[in-house]
């Protein structure tokens, strides 16, 4: 799957919380097709990523806000999956919220930068 193209084709948002923490395009991408395809596996290969860099990036989430964003459950086959929690849903909401207040703040400098590029 092709990632998708930024909020208004203005740039991507990246959110430094902490020292060691952020959040960005690629995690909420991330949460994204979690929360539509019940699954970390089936998100990550939707971007293109392992399994592996998938649950590292889900841990890292959980671990940096300091509550389950993802919840898993085992089972067999067709019934483990992932969910996000409500607080994954809110850090979503807020972080595409964000990126798309970021977009509409700077869309007249972008358009004013693209109007000096050469024709």
């Amino acid at each position: 799957m092709k990632r998708p193209v930024p909020v208004s084709g203005l740039g991507h948002l990246r959110i430094t919380l902490s020292e060691n923490f952020y959040i960005g395009p690629g995690r909420a991408d991330l949460l994204e097709g979690i929360e539509a395809t019940g699954s970390i596996q089936a998100a990550g290969k939707r971007m293109g990523m392992s399994y592996k860099r998938a649950w590292g990036l889900v841990q890292a989430l959980n671990d940096g806000f300091g509550a389950p964003l993802v919840e898993t459950s085992r089972g067999g086959s067709g019934q483990g999956g992932a969910q996000l929690t409500d607080a994954g849903r809110a850090v979503l909401s807020h972080y595409r919220a964000m990126a798309e207040k970021s977009a509409a703040a700077i869309a007249d400098d972008v358009a004013a930068l693209r109007s000096l590029l050469p024709k």
